[in-house]
């Protein structure tokens, strides 16, 4: 088409470039003005001390400054019903603005698949931000009990500390007991991975079930003298325990492992934060990318480095897919796993 008189071909073009641009860099000094001078909250539904809040408060540390407007990062326990409590204020009670987020138990979605009580959360509504790792989870049994391997637990009934129902320190062990054969007497009450390990060291308890990278950070000692023996594992399989089976591969046909599969489904969530639902789209594409940021920063990286925390990330969206894939789960596998996981 030729040029008419005068007409000057690709201004409109430019123009709607410039108008595009200047939207961006709008919607961008409009989160940093909701952000500055603001407080962001981290909910972290365990009790200090464990593996998830040293996580939790190793994210608070770092991530506000890759926040726009560089906000306060403030965590905050909140404590009960293996993380459930501070999952439904997360989702029913604190303003859904972009301002709170939380470390959830990565349990919590298969209890929502089971439809266990209390649960007053739709983690499929939730915006999912992102984890640090996601590593194995291992049973660990004090190195005087008697027990060395899963013929030994097979044999032998020892106990087992836990913190409460639909736990995961509780449904492991009693996934075991179920499917697995083992016979650990299961002791409810502790708060925290932290007591229960004192437990063992009282002799109240001869075991526990914690992540692998837990134990690496929180006991490099006990497993440098041998204190702790690791009798089984959940995928991922860490490197480091290439003998100690995989309680999947233990199953003794395909419906005990598929069960098996959906109870131990949150290891692949790592130890997960979650952001509000029905935050705004904007800010919860600031905060994944300012999770996404903190994973690349190399303070993070050394005190991580420093924690014995291995930084390899899985991000908010495909946790999110994670999530939506548990919720699916057919029937007939949710109604078995539902006696072992359900309260």
């Amino acid at each position: 088409m030729k040029n008419l008189p005068g007409r000057r071909v690709g201004v409109p073009l430019l123009t709607l470039g410039l108008l595009v641009a200047a939207t961006a860099s709008a919607r961008a000094d409009a989160i940093a003005d909701f952000y500055k001078g603001n407080t962001v909250h981290v909910l972290i539904g365990v009790n200090v001390g464990g593996g998830y809040d040293l996580h939790a408060r190793l994210v608070a540390r770092h991530i506000g400054k890759h926040i726009p407007g560089n906000p306060a990062v403030v965590p905050q326990n909140i404590v009960g019903s293996g993380g459930i409590k501070m999952s439904n204020q997360l989702y029913n009670v604190v303003p859904k603005d972009g301002s709170y987020f939380g470390m959830m138990p990565n349990t919590l979605v298969a209890l929502q698949a089971v439809k266990a009580k209390g649960i007053r959360y739709d983690t499929n509504k939730l915006h999912w931000m992102g984890t640090i790792n996601t590593d194995a989870l291992t049973m660990a049994v004090w190195h005087t009990s008697g027990i060395k391997n899963m013929d030994d637990a097979r044999n032998k009934e020892i106990v087992i500390a836990a913190s409460s129902r639909g736990a995961i320190t509780y449904t492991f062990p009693r996934m075991m007991n179920e499917y697995l054969g083992t016979k650990f007497k299961i002791v409810l009450g502790y708060h925290g991975t932290s007591q229960m390990s004192l437990a063992m060291e009282r002799g109240e308890a001869q075991g526990h079930v914690n992540s692998w990278t837990s134990w690496q950070a929180k006991k490099p000692r006990w497993l440098k003298e041998g204190k702790i023996r690791i009798i089984a594992q959940s995928r991922p399989r860490s490197k480091d325990l290439p003998n100690v089976p995989l309680v999947e591969e233990m199953a003794r046909n395909d419906d005990d492992r598929q069960v098996i599969e959906l109870i131990v489904s949150g290891v692949a969530l790592g130890k997960p934060l979650a952001i509000t639902p029905a935050t705004p789209a904007a800010r919860v594409k600031a905060l994944r990318t300012a999770f996404d940021a903190t994973m690349k920063d190399p303070a993070f990286i050394r005190e991580a480095t420093a924690a014995k925390v291995d930084v390899a990330p899985v991000r908010g969206v495909a946790l999110q897919n994670l999530v939506r894939k548990v919720l699916a789960t057919p029937p007939h596998l949710v109604d078995k796993a539902r006696k072992i996981i359900g309260k």
